[in-house]
């Protein structure tokens, strides 16, 4: 099985917002909970999609030429059809709800199998249309203001990402020999996601569809990301030039599950370590929580993959990862004010121990992590 990873084109970006009627949403919403004024309207809209109206009305008008090209002559219960608002609005609610497809189409008045379909048309064009909201940093101002946050958190320089992998767990029948390869170690059925994240948690680089048994090292060196970086062709910007003439060069940082690599710093290891280590450890761990953080929020907010999946179909779940990863950059993109509302979580993968790759002190990595522990000590200065 061939993972999905994130793209690597780059479009220009429209935030165009799609000029819908102003009374959709009002009339929409009598199908759930009754009649609803417009004031109060656009409020529970909010409530029951976690997102603004602005960022509704710009995913509309991603999928729009997709989605009204192919109808599908989907109606109501009642036979009324559903327009590309009530497509849209329905995909959104069965990704964030994580409800089954009956439970989402009976709040809605539709079939579960309508629920189903348009659920899917909705992510093949997101997936499709989408993509330019996941994209390594292209330009040379673009990865100055990722390395300047990055800086700005623990003293951490020329740091381009951070580093995490999680668990999208499944309830797969176990008498069936053909899912043992998804056990993993915590005895659940499970697929892995590791994303590279930058300071305003934001996805820059994810791959996904690998099986939860596998090591976050071994997806590591099975992804794109690892051989761009081993090529040179990525983590290959401007050094840091030191007051002494040595460099620190860009990098990403991680935790222990990964190995230390010329660049990727993850922490020191052991007890007792002296102030300095102790020290680095500590802003490094600050550091690279903003990937914790945005693998918590993307689970949290898109709940389609948080919990356990009722049996899903191992080839369309990595798409719909994918999707509910562009649809997390979509709210940073936008600033949807919804975010201010969501607490920062630390956990995106509850019951699961913590990895602990065992060449991590054993390579190459190791003298970049030296070197910006020193230079954080303030022994190498700028």
């Amino acid at each position: 099985m061939a993972p999905l990873r994130g793209s690597k084109k780059k479009r220009k970006t429209d935030f165009s917002e799609n000029e819908e009627p102003a009374d959709w949403w009002v009339e929409f919403s009598k199908g759930i909970n009754g009649h609803l004024t417009p004031s109060k309207g656009l409020d529970k809209f909010e409530s029951v999609f976690k997102i603004s109206m602005k960022t509704f009305n710009y995913i509309c008008s991603l999928v729009r030429e997709d989605m009204v090209a192919k109808p599908g002559h989907f109606s109501f219960s009642n036979g009324k059809p559903l327009s590309l608002n009530d497509q849209v609005a329905v995909a959104l609610r069965r990704l964030s709800s994580g409800e089954s497809l009956v439970s989402v189409g009976d709040s809605f008045g539709l079939h579960h199998s309508t629920v189903s379909q348009v659920t899917w048309r909705f992510v093949e064009s997101m997936e499709k249309n989408g993509l330019r909201h996941l994209q390594w940093p292209s330009s040379d101002a673009e990865i100055s203001q990722i390395k300047s946050k990055f800086e700005k958190i623990r003293g951490f320089p020329n740091c381009c990402g951070a580093i995490d992998i999680t668990h999208i767990t499944m309830c797969l029948p176990v008498a069936d020999p053909s899912n043992k390869v998804w056990c993993d170690r915590e005895k659940n059925h499970s697929m892995l996601l590791q994303a590279v994240v930058d300071p305003d948690m934001r996805f820059r680089d994810i791959v996904t569809g690998w099986p939860g048994k596998m090591s976050d090292s071994l997806v590591l060196r099975s992804s794109n990301f690892f051989k761009l970086c081993e090529k040179g062709k990525r983590l290959n910007g401007k050094p840091l030039i030191l007051s002494d003439g040595s460099e620190i060069r860009e990098y990403i940082v991680g935790d222990s599950g990964f190995p230390s690599l010329p660049w990727l710093v993850t922490p020191y290891r052991g007890k007792d370590l002296l102030e300095i280590k102790a020290d680095f450890n500590r802003r490094h761990f600050a550091t690279r929580m903003v990937a914790r953080r945005a693998l918590a929020r993307l689970k949290e907010m898109w709940k389609i993959i948080h919990g356990a999946m009722w049996r899903p179909d191992k080839h369309k779940l990595p798409r719909i990862i994918l999707v509910c990863c562009l649809l997390h950059n979509i709210l940073i993109d936008l600033e949807d004010e919804m975010q201010d509302d969501m607490p920062l979580c630390h956990s995106h993968d509850a019951g699961y121990r913590q990895q602990v790759c065992e060449s991590a002190d054993m390579t190459s990595g190791s003298d970049l992590r030296e070197k910006l522990s020193l230079y954080l000590a303030g022994v190498l200065p700028s």
